[in-house]
C-alpha cells in the first residue's frame, strides 16, 4: 500500500539530526494511518500480536529515544524514555493508576521494559495522545532529559501528539504478563510499507471511489430521516400551539399578565433584598478587613514583644547563672562554716568536759587552799612588816585594807606590781598569786585573792 501523503522538507537539508527528526516522524504518520486503516478495515479489537501494532509501538520508541541525554550510571552510560514519561504523573494526577500498574507489574527489571508497557496501558486507555502532548507542553522539564535539537524538543513531536488523537478510535485488548518487554528488540520494519504500488494503487482508489459513494448514500439517507423525524415533531408542536391558543381567553390573559405583574414585583423585592446583601456583606467584608489589619499589627506587636522577651529572658537567665555560682560558692562557704563549727563545739565540749573534771578534782580543795593561803599571806605580811622601816610599820595597820576593791596601797613602793586577769585590778606581787582558768579563757591565769575567792565560789556553786 503506497500512501499519498504530504512531507515536510526540513529548514537545513544538511543538518543530519533535522533529517532524523522528519523521518521519524514520516514514520510515524505511516504507522498511525496504516494502523486505523487496517483496524477499521478488519472492524475488531487488536491485541500484542497484530504485526502493525507492534510497529507502530516500535516507532514510538524511536520517537521518544531521540535526542535523550545520556545518564551516568554505576554501570556505564544509560539511555531511557523512562523518565520522561514519569512526569507525566505529576503533571496529570489520573495517569497515576497507570505508572502504578507498571511498577505493579511482575517480570519488569529495567526502565526500557517499563517505558513499553506504560505506552502500551496508555494506546489501551485511549489516554496516550493527551499524555503526550501534556509532556509536550512542559519543554521546561524535557530539558532535562533531552537535547535542545530532539524531536520531543521541536514542532515535529507536537506533530506526532495531534496525530494520535486517531487512534482513539482503535480499541486494543494487550496482554503483557507473559510478554518479555525488557529484551525485545525494537528495529523498525520498512517492508510493511514498501509494496507493489501499481496494483495496489489501483485497487485502493476504486474501493476507496466505492466507500466513498456508499459513505455519501448512507449519510444522505439518515440525514433524510433525521429530516423527516424533525418535520414530524414540528407539526406535532405546531399543532399542539394552535389547540392551546385557540382555549386561552381574555381571563386566562389577564391572569397570566396579573402572575407576571406579581412575579416582576417579586423579583424586584428580591433584588432590593440582595442588594441590601450585598451592601451588608462589603461592610462585613470592610469590618473584616479592619480586623485582619488589626491582627497583623498585634501579630506584629506581638513578635516584637516576644524578642524583647527572649532577651530579658536571656538576661535573667545570665543573672540566675551568675546568682548560681554565688549560691554554689555560699553553700561551699557554708560546708566549711558547718565543719568549722563542728570542731568549735567538739572544743568546747573538750572544754566543758575538762572544766567539769577539774571541778570534780579541785573542788573539794577549794576551801581548804583559801584558808591556807590566807594563812600563807598572813604569815609573809608579818615577815615582811618586821623587815622593813618601823614607819611603814605605823601605817600596817590595815594591810589588808583596799582603797577599792583593784589596788593593793599597803605594798606599793615595797614590791612589784601585777594585773589581776579577771578584774584588770593593779597589785602587789603578793596578792596576785592565784591561778585559776577563768570563764573567757580555759589557761591558768592569775588573779587577785578577792577574785581568787569569788570564782572558786561560783564553780563550787556551778552545777556543771
Amino acid at each position: 500500500m503506497l500512501c499519498c501523503m504530504v512531507f515536510h522538507v526540513p529548514s537545513d537539508p544538511k543538518d543530519p539530526i533535522a533529517i532524523e527528526r522528519l523521518n521519524l516522524m514520516n514514520m510515524a504518520k505511516l504507522s498511525i494511518k496504516g494502523l486505523i486503516e487496517s483496524a477499521l478495515n478488519l472492524g475488531r479489537t487488536l491485541d500484542s500480536d497484530y504485526a502493525p501494532l507492534q510497529q507502530f509501538f516500535v516507532v514510538m520508541e524511536h520517537c521518544l529515544k531521540h535526542g535523550l541525554k545520556s545518564k551516568k550510571t554505576f554501570l556505564g552510560q544509560n539511555k531511557s524514555f523512562w523518565g520522561p514519561l514519569e512526569l507525566v504523573e505529576k503533571l496529570t494526577p489520573e495517569a497515576g493508576e497507570i505508572t502504578a500498574s507498571v511498577k505493579d507489574l511482575p517480570g519488569l527489571k529495567t526502565p526500557l521494559g517499563r517505558g513499553r508497557a506504560w505506552l502500551r496501558l496508555a494506546l489501551m486507555q485511549k489516554k496516550l495522545s493527551d499524555y503526550m502532548k501534556t509532556i509536550i507542553n512542559r519543554k521546561d522539564l524535557l530539558s532535562e532529559f533531552y537535547e535542545p535539537n530532539a524531536l520531543m524538543m521541536e514542532e515535529e513531536g507536537a506533530v506526532i501528539a495531534g496525530l494520535l488523537v486517531g487512534l482513539n478510535v482503535i480499541d486494543a485488548n494487550l496482554c503483557m504478563k507473559g510478554e518479555d518487554l525488557d529484551s525485545q528488540v525494537g528495529v523498525i520494519d520498512f517492508s510493511m510499507y514498501l509494496k507493489d504500488g501499481g496494483h495496489s494503487s489501483k485497487s485502493t482508489e476504486g474501493d476507496g471511489q466505492i466507500t466513498a459513494i456508499l459513505d455519501q448514500k448512507n449519510y444522505v439517507e439518515e440525514l433524510n430521516r433525521h429530516l423527516s423525524a424533525s418535520v414530524n415533531n414540528l407539526q406535532a408542536k405546531v399543532d399542539a400551539l394552535e389547540k392551546s391558543n385557540t382555549k386561552l381567553t381574555e381571563e386566562d390573559v389577564e391572569k397570566e399578565l396579573e402572575v407576571q405583574i406579581g412575579m416582576r414585583q417579586e423579583m424586584e423585592l428580591s433584588m432590593k433584598m440582595l442588594e441590601k446583601d450585598i451592601c451588608e456583606k462589603h461592610d462585613a467584608l470592610v469590618e473584616l478587613r479592619q480586623q485582619l489589619d488589626d491582627l497583623r499589627r498585634l501579630n506584629h506587636e506581638l513578635s516584637h514583644k516576644s524578642q524583647s522577651s527572649e532577651i530579658s529572658v536571656k538576661q535573667k537567665n545570665e543573672i540566675v547563672s551568675r546568682l548560681e555560682e554565688k549560691t554554689n560558692q555560699m553553700a561551699a562557704t557554708i560546708k566549711q562554716l558547718e565543719s568549722r563549727c563542728k570542731q568549735v563545739e567538739r572544743q568546747r565540749d573538750l572544754a566543758e568536759e575538762a572544766t567539769r573534771l577539774f571541778k570534780q578534782e579541785f573542788g573539794d580543795k577549794i576551801e581548804s587552799l583559801q584558808q591556807e593561803v590566807e594563812q600563807l599571806l598572813k604569815q609573809r605580811c608579818a615577815v615582811l612588816i618586821h623587815r622593813n622601816m618601823a614607819g611603814f610599820y605605823a601605817n600596817c595597820a590595815g594591810y589588808l585594807m583596799f582603797t577599792d576593791e583593784r589596788s593593793c596601797v599597803f605594798h606599793f613602793g615595797l614590791l612589784s606590781q601585777r594585773e589581776c586577769k579577771n578584774c584588770k585590778g593593779v597589785f602587789c606581787e603578793i596578792c596576785v598569786t592565784n591561778e585559776l582558768p577563768l570563764p573567757s579563757s580555759i589557761d591558768l591565769q592569775q588573779v587577785c585573792d578577792t577574785c581568787h575567792s569569788r570564782l572558786l565560789q561560783q564553780y563550787a556553786s556551778s552545777p556543771s
